[in-house]
């Protein structure tokens, strides 16, 4: 089943006449429900763009998307918000946590703004804290967490509201490579679980973990 569909998608932004930088140019592809797929391309290639309008983070200049069978170009920006905060789980280079909330409590943070009760919110978040290895470790703050730690908490926070697909952008970017490696094993071991997985990199090694590389060079994909 298709899950994301793009249809000659550019992005360009206006940088006073005659110049312009055309960040995304053209762009036509596809991802079926369950894949894993990598994003890959030197820094300026395009990817974090890419990933920010398939993630409802921005629109594109031209060109269709099409999100489970969702019109996403028809969709309000409120409407986008509550798509996103419904069908997106974000993981980023910088984990992104907030430094006074433990693990626990950071994972929960979704689930308070889609309204479920503490009890409720707070079972789900120990649920996908277990699942990343972190059952003991729930009650840290970031500040008394590794590296490798920081980023299973937000594996973990952007698996809570059960996301048709997880966008991660640069994962393993400010970990060294032991710790990069065990959180590509827990991407893949999700993936192997059913969830569709999008990873963002430069680096090849992390690319060739995915099931299928899209290469982009100059807004284009090569």
């Amino acid at each position: 089943m298709k899950l994301i569909e793009l249809k000659n998608i550019s992005k360009v932004y206006d940088l006073g006449k005659p110049n312009e930088l055309r960040a995304i140019d053209n762009i036509s592809l596809e991802v079926a429900s369950g894949e894993f797929v990598s994003i890959m391309g030197v820094s300026g290639s395009g990817k974090s763009t890419l990933m920010n309008i398939i993630g409802f983070l921005d629109r594109p200049t031209s060109g269709e998307y099409i999100f489970e069978g969702m019109r996403v170009n028809e969709k309000s920006r409120a409407e986008l918000v509550h798509h996103r905060r419904d069908k997106i789980g974000f993981v980023f280079q910088d984990f992104n946590l907030l430094p006074r909330l433990s693990a626990l409590s950071n994972v929960e943070l979704p689930l308070i703004y889609k309204g479920l009760r503490p009890k409720i919110r707070r079972e789900k978040a120990k649920h996908f804290l277990q699942q990343v290895g972190l059952e003991k470790r729930m009650k840290h703050k970031p500040s008394e967490l590794s590296g490798g730690e920081l980023q299973r908490v937000a594996i973990a926070r952007a698996l809570v509201n059960d996301p048709a697909v997880i966008l991660a952008d640069e994962p393993t970017g400010n970990l060294d490579r032991k710790s990069g490696q065990e959180i590509m094993n827990i991407l893949e071991k999700l993936n192997q679980q059913g969830t569709t997985i999008i990873v963002v990199t430069h680096d090849p090694d992390i690319a060739t973990r995915a099931k299928r590389t899209i290469k982009l060079e100059d807004g284009r994909i090569v």
